[in-house]
């Protein structure tokens, strides 16, 4: 008898739900193609638009990532006469794409070099990615960037952040000693030979390791 209840129960909760079904035919029907135009709308623009995009952007960005690596900074920001538009219009031309997101960070590095750092910040600002080497660079350019604006808090906090997010042998201990060099310009001796003592503990075998002591005893010194 328990089970025939039980069974019993079930077609009942069966029914309940046919019955939302038949009486709400038409918004579940109008909920389905909703779903099913989203889909693919989503699709239409990553397959259709953003890939064809992303290729015309890549095209656009090499010539600029040439004057990049022959440091000719101007001419990569601003584009030339012969066809190549600058980081910052490529940027803007091909708003969305990964191309677009790489442009406004080589914009933000050609203005660190010219000096021109709050419009550096600007451009950093905008880049987004997690990227095991080219993040933390980003984060480590902007922490320069404050750096050179005798922004000391800012720029330490910076260096930190990108030396975690890097976390290996290459990045970290380089902002780890900026980090430290500003501290003790800064006066805080005790923090920087914890910036040093950590280079010397966690990544030893880095090139900036293999002088830190010096850079211990000379922090702990004045620390004195």
């Amino acid at each position: 008898m328990a089970r025939k209840n039980q069974g019993l129960g079930v077609n009942v909760q069966f029914l309940k739900v046919q019955d939302f079904f038949q009486q709400n035919q038409k918004k579940v029907n109008y909920c389905i193609i909703a779903v099913v135009v989203i889909v693919a709308v989503f699709f239409a623009y990553k397959f259709l638009y953003l890939a064809p995009l992303e290729k015309k952007a890549e095209a656009a960005i090499f010539p600029g990532e040439t004057y990049f690596g022959a440091e000719n900074y101007d001419m990569a920001l601003n584009g030339d006469k012969q066809g190549y538009v600058g980081f910052i219009k490529v940027a803007q031309k091909y708003s969305g794409t990964k191309t677009a997101n790489l442009a406004d960070a080589y914009a933000g590095i050609c203005y660190a070099h010219m000096g021109k750092y709050s419009d550096a910040l600007r451009y950093l600002d905008k880049f987004s990615g997690d990227d095991a080497m080219v993040a933390p660079e980003i984060v480590g350019a902007i922490g320069n960037c404050y750096a050179a604006m005798n922004q000391y808090d800012k720029a330490v906090d910076k260096l930190h952040d990108a030396a975690v997010k890097a976390d290996n042998n290459t990045l970290s201990p380089i902002y780890l000693l900026q980090a430290g060099l500003i501290l003790e310009k800064q006066g805080k001796y005790g923090k920087a030979v914890d910036d040093y003592q950590k280079i010397k503990d966690k990544y030893l075998n880095s090139y900036q390791a293999m002088d830190i002591d010096k850079y211990i005893e000379r922090a702990t010194a004045l620390k004195k």
